[in-house]
C-alpha cells in the first residue's frame, strides 16, 4: 500500500509544494503510520541520551523530531477541512485517538522531561538568547500542563482523557457538518418573495449542485441562510431556516452531540482537577493574558450590560416596524433580520442589494493584498502551475517588495461546498523557521462565500476576507527562529489581534474609494453612500454584541462546572441565558451542540479572546487614526515586528512596543457603538 506513497520522498514541486494531484486517501494510513514510529523514535533517542541535557541536544532536537508526521498532518488535516470525503473522515475518526496516544507518550515521557526540567532549572545559567530562553520555559510549562509532573497513576488517566476526548470531538465536528451537509431547504419560483438577485442566484446554484435544475437550495452555510433571513418574506419558511440552523447538532439521532457534550466537558473538568485546578477554565486561563476567570468576566459583563440596553432598543424600533408592515403579534428570532434590514434601509436608505455591486470578490482580494504591500512591504502573484487539492483554490507566491526575495506561498479558498467544512479559517500547510535551515511557509485561507457569477459579497464578508488574511500574515510574516514559536503559535487570547486589527483598513475610506467599484460600471462607491453605509454599521451592535457575548459567556459558566457528570446541555444553555437576561429575539452565535470552537477546536474556555483581542485591535487601529494616516510608515513598521514576532516575547509587551502603553477598553465600546449606553 506504500509503494509510490507521495509522503515518502522528496517533494519536488516548486518551493517543496505539496503534491495534491498524486495525495490519495489511502496514502495517509501508512504516512501516519510510520510518521509515528519515526517521531516516537526521534523522542526516544532524546529521552535515553547519554550525553548531559543541553539546549542543542534536548530542546532544538525536539524542535527537530517527527518531521515526517508534521508533514502527513498538515496536508491531511488541512484536506479533512477543506475537501473532505467518507474515506477522510473514517481516517479522522480511526487517527485522532491514536494521535493522542503518540502526543500522550512524548508529553508524558518521564525521561524527556527529567532532561527539560534540568535545563529549565538552571536556564540562566546557559547564555540563551531571549527566543531560546521563552522556548526554553514554555516547552517546560507544555510538559507540567500536559500532566509530566504527576504520579504514575494521574499520568495514565490524562494519556486516556486525553484519547477519548480526541475521539469525542472529532465526532462533535463531524455530526455539525452531516447536518449541514443533509439539511436542505428547496424553494419553488413562488417561495422566493422578497429574495434580492443575488440571494436567488446563489440559491440556484446550490440546487444545480445537488442536481435540482429549475429550482432553489438554501442551505445551513452561514452565507446562505443569513441571506434568506433576512430577505424572505415567507415566515413560515424563514422559522423553518433558522430552528435547522440553531438545531444543527440537536436533532436526535445519529448526529446528536449533547451525549458528546456532556462527556467532553466531565473530561475537561476532571483533567483540571488532576492538574490542581478548581476548574477547566482555571486551567485553561492560567496560560493566557487573561490568567483568569475572573479578568474574562470582567470584560464580557462590562460589554453586556451596555449591549443588552442597546439591543432592547432595538428590538423596540423593530418591532415598531414590523408592525406598521401589518405583522401582529411580537417579533421572533427568525423576523429579526427582515425587519432589522428594513429598519436599516428606512434609516439609512440602504441594504445590502445596493452595497453588494460595489463588493466584488475580486476587488476585495485586490485590496486586502495591496493593503499588505502598503504596510508590510510584501507582494502577490498568483502561480497557476501548482497542483491543488479543488479547481476553487488559488495559490500566491509571496514576495518582498524590495527586494522580490521569496517569502512564501498562501493559498485561498473562498467557495463554499459540500465538503468543506462551515466558517472561515487560517492553517498553515507548513510553518516558516531558520534555525537548521531556513523554510519558508504555505498558509491556507478557507471562506464559504456562496458561489455565483459575479461574486458579490456583503461588507462583512470582505471584513471576514480581511479577518482571515489577517491571520494569513501573521504566518506569512513570521520571523522566528524555531517552529513551535512560529507565525500564530501565540496565547490564545493574542491570536485574534493580528487578523482583527487588519479588518479595520477594509473600512478606512481611502480602501473603499480605490477599491469598492461597481461591478458593471466601474465607478467607485458615491461618498454619500459610503456615508450611509458606515454610519449603518453601528445600528444592530446590539444585536451583534449580545449574539457573540452571550456564547462567550456560556463557555466560560460551561467550563466551569465543578460537577458536570449530569450536565444537561439544553437546561444549562436555557438557564443560563435567562439568567442573563438574553431577550428571546436575539439569537446565540454558537448554541452548544454546533459550538465547534468549544467542542472540536482549540477556543474551549477561550471564546472571549474575540473580544479581549478586539480590546487590543481597536485600540492599536487608533493609534493610526492619531497619526492621520492610516498608513503611517513608522506605526506600521512597529505593527508588523507583531506579525513577525510569533511567540518569541510576551504578548504585551509586543502590544506595548507598537502602542506605547497598555490598551484602553474605550475604543472597543465606541467601535461597536455602545459607549453611549455606559
Amino acid at each position: 500500500m506504500s509503494a509510490g506513497n507521495p509522503f515518502f520522498s522528496p517533494w519536488t514541486n516548486a518551493f517543496g509544494f505539496p503534491p495534491f494531484d498524486l495525495i490519495k486517501p489511502e496514502h495517509f494510513p501508512p504516512a501516519l503510520d510510520r510518521g509515528m514510529e519515526e517521531g516516537l523514535a526521534d523522542f526516544d533517542a532524546i529521552a535515553g541520551s547519554a550525553e548531559a541535557p543541553t539546549f542543542a541536544n534536548t530542546i532544538e532536537a525536539m524542535e527537530q523530531a517527527g518531521r515526517l508526521l508534521d508533514r502527513v498532518c498538515s496536508v491531511f488535516f488541512n484536506l479533512n477541512s477543506s475537501h473532505t470525503n467518507e474515506e477522510l473522515e473514517a481516517i479522522a475518526r480511526d487517527y485522532s485517538p491514536k494521535l493522542a496516544q503518540y502526543n500522550a507518550k512524548i508529553s508524558l515521557n518521564p525521561a524527556l522531561f527529567a532532561r527539560v526540567s534540568e535545563l529549565y532549572a538552571k536556564r540562566c545559567e546557559l547564555g540563551l538568547e531571549a527566543d531560546q530562553m521563552r522556548l526554553l520555559e514554555r516547552s517546560y510549562l507544555g510538559f507540567v500542563r500536559s500532566g509530566a509532573a504527576l504520579g504514575e497513576d494521574a499520568k495514565l488517566r490524562m494519556a486516556a482523557i486525553s484519547e477519548r476526548t480526541a475521539t469525542l470531538t472529532t465526532l462533535f465536528g463531524q455530526h455539525v457538518q452531516a447536518d449541514e451537509q443533509t439539511w436542505q431547504l428547496v424553494l419553488e419560483e413562488g417561495d422566493l418573495d422578497g429574495l434580492p438577485d443575488y440571494v436567488r442566484e446563489a440559491a440556484a446554484q446550490a440546487a444545480a449542485e445537488r442536481g435540482l435544475e429549475g429550482k432553489y437550495v438554501i442551505t445551513l452555510l452561514r452565507s446562505s441562510v443569513e441571506p434568506f433571513l433576512t430577505f424572505s418574506t415567507n415566515r413560515d419558511l424563514r422559522q423553518k431556516a433558522y430552528k435547522a440552523w440553531t438545531n444543527r447538532g440537536a436533532n436526535g439521532g445519529d448526529t446528536d452531540n449533547h451525549d458528546l457534550i456532556r462527556e467532553i466537558v466531565a473530561l475537561r473538568a476532571e483533567q483540571a482537577r488532576l492538574l490542581g485546578y478548581a476548574t477547566y477554565a482555571d486551567y485553561k486561563l492560567d496560560d493566557t493574558m487573561a490568567k483568569k476567570p475572573s479578568a474574562v468576566l470582567d470584560l464580557l459583563h462590562q460589554v453586556w450590560e451596555p449591549a443588552r440596553l442597546q439591543a432592547l432598543a432595538e428590538r423596540d424600533v423593530i418591532q415598531s416596524e414590523a408592525s406598521a408592515a401589518g405583522f401582529s403579534g411580537a417579533i421572533a428570532a427568525w423576523d429579526w433580520r427582515l425587519y432589522a434590514e428594513r429598519v436599516r434601509k428606512a434609516r439609512f436608505d440602504l441594504d445590502d442589494a445596493e452595497i453588494k455591486p460595489y463588493f466584488l470578490l475580486e476587488n476585495m482580494v485586490r485590496a486586502m493584498f495591496d493593503t499588505a504591500t502598503r504596510l508590510f512591504g510584501v507582494k502577490f502573484r498568483e502561480i497557476s502551475d501548482l497542483p491543488l487539492y479543488h479547481p476553487d483554490a488559488k495559490v500566491y507566491e509571496v514576495v518582498d517588495a524590495a527586494t522580490s526575495d521569496h517569502v512564501g506561498l498562501f493559498i485561498q479558498d473562498n467557495f463554499a461546498r459540500s465538503s468543506k467544512r462551515s466558517g472561515a479559517w487560517m492553517s498553515a500547510y507548513r510553518s516558516s523557521e531558520f534555525f537548521a535551515e531556513a523554510i519558508t511557509p504555505i498558509i491556507v485561507n478557507n471562506s464559504n462565500f456562496a458561489k455565483s457569477k459575479p461574486s458579490l459579497l456583503t461588507f462583512n464578508d470582505a471584513e471576514t476576507l480581511f479577518h482571515e488574511f489577517g491571520h494569513a500574515l501573521h504566518g506569512l510574516l513570521s520571523k522566528a527562529r524555531y517552529p513551535s514559536q512560529s507565525g500564530t503559535c501565540v496565547r490564545r487570547d493574542f491570536v485574534e489581534f493580528p487578523s482583527q486589527v487588519y479588518e479595520h483598513w477594509l473600512a478606512a475610506p481611502e480602501t473603499l474609494r480605490t477599491y469598492a467599484v461597481h461591478y458593471e460600471m466601474g465607478e467607485p462607491i458615491p461618498e454619500e453612500l459610503l456615508t450611509r453605509m458606515l454610519e449603518a454599521r453601528k445600528f444592530g451592535q446590539g444585536f451583534n454584541t449580545l449574539a457573540y457575548t452571550s456564547s462567550a459567556l456560556l463557555d466560560m459558566e460551561i467550563h466551569s462546572q465543578t460537577n458536570p457528570d449530569n450536565l444537561d446541555p439544553e437546561a444549562f444553555e436555557r438557564d443560563a441565558l435567562e439568567r442573563l437576561g438574553m431577550p428571546a429575539e436575539v439569537g446565540m452565535m454558537h448554541r452548544l451542540p454546533h459550538f465547534k470552537h468549544l467542542f472540536s477546536g482549540g477556543y474551549a474556555a477561550g471564546y472571549y479572546s474575540y473580544m479581549w483581542s478586539e480590546v487590543l485591535d481597536a485600540d492599536g487601529f487608533d493609534a493610526f487614526k492619531e497619526a492621520g494616516d492610516v498608513f503611517d510608515p513608522e506605526l506600521s513598521r512597529r505593527l508588523k515586528d507583531i506579525y513577525e514576532a510569533g511567540d518569541t516575547r510576551d504578548p504585551m509587551e509586543l502590544y506595548v512596543s507598537f502602542r506605547g502603553r497598555e490598551p484602553k477598553t474605550e475604543a472597543l465600546l465606541r467601535h461597536r457603538g455602545l459607549a453611549a449606553a455606559e
